[in-house]
C-alpha cells in the first residue's frame, strides 16, 4: 500500500498533534483549581483540536487509497511494534468528527456540569484522545492499547457524572468491553503468529510485526481466518454493540451523563474496527461468513426499532433506535458491495451527527424538567419553536429523509444490501418504516401533543449555548444531505481499495494503488501458509 507521510504533505506531524492535544489540555486543567479557568482551557483545547484536524480534510487527495499524513516510528522493534499513524478515506471523517463533538460537548457542558469540573473535562480529554488514537493508528499493539484506554475514562465518566442507575452501568461497560477486548487480543496474537510463520519460511523482513499494512501481505488459509474472524468480531461486536451483544449500551446511554451518551452511540468505534481491519485482513472469511453478519444485522435492526416503539423514557428510545441504526450500518458493510460498504461509512458520520443532536436535545429538554419520561411532555412548540424547529430537522434525518444526511447513507446501504439479495433489502426497509413511526410517535407526542403539564407551559427556548450546539450538527445535515460529494469523493478511493480485495476477481482496473496492491504475494504463499 502506497503511503503519503505527512513531512512531505503538510510539514508537521498532525497526527500526533490532534491526537495528543486534548492530553495536554487536560494536564493544563489539572494543573488549576478554578473552575471557570477551567472551563476556558478546555474549550481553547477542543477548539484548537477540531482547527488543527480540518487541514486533513482539506489537505487530503481525494479518492486516493493511499495512507496519508503518515507518521512512522520504531517503538520496540524486538517486538515488531512500532508508532505508526496514518487516514485513509475509511478514518479521515472519523478523526474530523470526533474532534467536532469534542467542541460541541464542552460547550453543552458548560451549563451542566458544575460539580468536579476539572476531573469531568480530564475524563473527557483522556477519552477524545484515545479515541483519536483508534482511529489513527496502524499498528495493531497501539491500536489495542489506545482501545483498552478508553475504559479508564469511560467507566469515571458514567461511575462520577451519571445519573440513577450508574453504578450498574458503569460496570456493566467494563465487564462487557473487557470481555471482547481480550477476545480480540487473542485474534491478533493468532494473526502476528502467521505472519511470522510466513515471513519466516520466505525470508521475508520484518518477521516479526504488528503492522497492518504488514499483516495485509499476509496471506492465510480459509480455516485460519475465519478462527481469526471470530475472536476480533467479538471484540468489535461488544463496542459496537451487535445484538445479542447490546445488552450493556441501554443502561450505559441512560445512566450516563450526556457527553458519554453522545460520544457512546455517536462515535462508532465498533463498526469502524470492523471496516479497518476485519474486511481487509480476512477477506476470505468475510465472503465465508455474510450470511451470518447479514442475520445479525437484520436483527439488530428489526429487534431496536420494535424495542424502541415500547419506551416510555426518550433516553432509552434512542438507546434501542441506535442498536437498530447500527444494524443498518452493520448491513452495509457486511453486504460486502461498493455501495454497502461506502454506505455503511458514510452513514457510521451521518449518525455521529443525528445520534449526537438527538442526545444533546435530549439534554436540553432534561436541564428543564429533571425527566426524559415522553408523558411528562407534550405541546412543546408553541413555546419553544426554536427547539421544536431544530429538534424536526434531526428527527428527519434519523428517518432518512430525502435532502438530509441520512438519506444518503440508508439509500447507499439499501442498495448494496438489496445487491447482496433482495431479502437483505427488504427486510432493511422495514426497518425504515419502524424508524419513522418510533421517532414521529415521539415528536407528535412530545412536541405536537397537548400542552397536560404547566410546567410545560412556561420552559425557555434554545439558548444561545444551546444554538452554538444545534446549528452546526444542522448544518451538516444539509450539506451532506444536498451535496455529499465532498464527503463520498474522499472515501472512495479506500472503499474501492477494499472491495478489491473482498473480491480480486472482480477488480475494477486501477484499484491496485490500495489495500488491493497488498495481495501482492506469489500464488504458491497462499499453499504452504496452510
Amino acid at each position: 500500500m502506497q503511503e503519503i507521510l505527512a513531512g512531505q504533505q503538510i510539514g508537521w506531524p498532525i497526527l500526533t498533534v490532534v491526537t495528543f492535544l486534548p492530553l495536554v489540555g487536560a494536564l493544563l486543567v489539572w494543573a488549576v483549581r478554578d473552575a471557570a479557568l477551567a472551563w476556558r482551557i478546555g474549550l481553547a483545547t477542543v477548539a484548537a483540536d477540531f482547527l488543527a484536524s480540518l487541514p486533513l480534510f482539506f489537505v487530503f487527495e481525494p479518492d486516493s487509497a493511499a495512507m496519508q499524513f503518515v507518521e512512522r516510528y520504531p517503538w520496540i522493534p524486538s517486538l515488531g511494534i512500532g508508532y505508526h499513524l496514518g487516514v485513509d478515506g475509511i478514518s479521515l471523517l472519523f478523526v474530523v468528527l470526533t474532534t467536532m463533538l469534542g467542541l460541541l460537548i464542552v460547550i453543552y457542558s458548560q451549563g451542566v456540569i458544575v460539580d468536579r469540573v476539572r476531573g469531568y473535562l480530564m475524563a473527557l480529554f483522556a477519552l477524545q484522545t484515545t479515541m483519536l488514537g483508534v482511529f489513527v493508528s496502524l499498528d495493531l499493539v497501539l491500536f489495542f492499547l489506545f482501545w483498552e484506554l478508553m475504559l479508564i475514562p469511560s467507566y469515571f465518566m458514567i461511575k462520577l457524572w451519571g445519573g440513577e442507575g450508574r453504578d450498574n452501568a458503569s460496570i456493566k461497560y467494563v465487564l462487557y468491553t473487557l470481555l471482547g477486548s481480550v477476545l480480540m487480543l487473542v485474534g491478533i496474537v493468532v494473526l502476528y503468529l502467521q505472519h511470522y510463520r510466513f515471513a519466516s519460511v520466505h525470508g521475508l523482513s520484518p518477521a516479526l510485526s504488528f503492522d497492518l499494512l504488514d499483516l495485509l501481505r499476509t496471506p492465510m488459509s480459509l480455516d485460519v481466518q475465519i478462527l481469526i474472524f471470530v475472536f476480533l468480531f467479538f471484540g468489535f461486536a461488544f463496542k459496537t454493540p451487535l445484538v445479542p451483544f447490546h445488552t450493556w449500551m441501554p443502561d450505559a446511554l441512560h445512566a450516563g451523563p450526556i457527553a458519554m451518551s453522545v460520544i457512546l452511540a455517536g462515535i462508532k468505534l465498533g463498526t469502524f474496527g470492523f471496516v479497518r481491519f476485519s474486511l481487509p485482513l480476512l477477506p476470505d472469511a468475510s465472503r465465508a461468513v455474510l450470511p451470518v453478519m447479514m442475520v445479525i444485522a437484520l436483527i439488530g435492526i428489526t429487534y431496536g426499532a420494535y424495542i424502541a416503539l415500547i419506551q416510555t423514557d426518550f433516553r432509552r428510545l434512542l438507546a434501542y433506535s441506535s442498536i437498530s441504526h447500527l444494524g443498518y450500518v452493520a448491513l452495509g458493510i457486511f453486504a460486502l458491495t461498493y455501495q454497502g460498504i461506502q454506505g455503511g461509512i458514510i452513514q457510521m458520520i451521518n449518525l455521529g451527527i443525528t445520534t449526537a443532536g438527538l442526545f444533546f436535545f435530549a439534554g436540553f429538554l432534561w436541564t428543564r424538567r429533571l425527566t426524559l419520561t415522553i408523558a411528562e411532555f407534550g405541546g412543546l412548540a408553541k413555546g419553544m419553536p426554536l427547539l421544536a424547529t431544530f429538534l424536526l430537522i434531526i428527527v428527519l434525518s434519523s428517518i432518512g429523509l430525502p435532502g438530509t444526511n441520512g438519506f444518503i447513507g440508508e439509500f447507499l446501504i439499501l442498495f448494496g444490501a438489496f445487491k447482496a439479495h433482495w431479502i437483505y433489502g427488504a427486510i432493511g426497509v422495514l426497518g425504515v418504516i419502524l424508524g419513522a413511526a418510533y421517532l414521529l410517535w415521539f415528536y407528535e407526542r412530545a412536541i405536537f401533543g397537548k400542552v397536560t403539564k404547566p410546567e410545560n407551559e412556561r420552559l425557555p427556548d434554545l439558548n444561545a449555548r444551546e444554538l452554538a450546539v444545534a446549528l452546526p450538527l444542522v448544518a451538516l445535515i444539509f450539506w451532506i444531505g444536498l451535496y455529499p460529494s465532498p464527503f463520498l469523493h474522499r472515501i472512495n478511493g479506500s472503499v474501492e481499495a477494499l472491495h478489491a480485495r473482498l473480491h480480486p476477481t472482480t477488480a475494477t482496473a486501477g484499484v491496485g494503488t490500495g489495500l488491493a496492491e497488498a495481495t501482492a504475494v506469489p500464488a504458491s504463499a497462499f499453499e504452504e501458509a496452510r
